[in-house]
């Protein structure tokens, strides 16, 4: 499973206004080159989040987009969830009925073990407390699958 580019631009997007002062507002243009995204593609990210009720949407000259002061301690999994949906690792996390083999296969506890550890770890990074780390040098991180643990 592998998260779109939306989610990371909605967390992008939410740690930027986490670290302005209460009630500022930020237009698209400018959270477009925070989030380093396509405006017309943040648009609808903007959306999302604004259905969700994470983000609050101003429109006219002095309009844009604010975070609501209680949405600061928002989750990343509140954000991602927003623009993704529920996070399910297998079709057998969905529903009791989604996978005929879910009374015996041996993979089920495996799935429902990494999604729960993958809820746990979303769950407890708050946007606020992102928006307070200082921003590291630009250099990409890559989680790579050691090759002697696929034998």
């Amino acid at each position: 499973m592998q998260l779109t580019r939306a989610a990371d631009y909605a967390v992008r997007v939410m740690i930027h206004l986490a670290g302005l002062p209460p009630g500022a507002r930020v237009n698209r243009s400018e959270l477009s080159a925070i989030a380093e995204c396509p405006t017309q593609f943040l648009c609808k990210v903007l959306q999302n989040l604004t259905r969700a009720g994470l983000v609050i949407s101003h429109r006219g000259n002095t309009g844009g987009f604010e975070l609501e002061e209680m949405h600061r301690t928002a989750s990343v999994l509140e954000v991602v969830e927003a623009v993704e949906g529920p996070i399910r690792l297998n079709v057998c996390l969905t529903s009791e009925h989604a996978c005929a083999g879910q009374s015996w296969c041996p993979a089920r506890g495996v799935w429902a073990a990494a999604q729960g550890a993958l809820v746990e770890v979303l769950g407890g990074a708050t946007i606020s407390c992102l928006a307070q780390q200082p921003a590291t040098a630009r250099q990409p991180v890559i989680v790579g699958i050691d090759e002697a643990r696929r034998s």
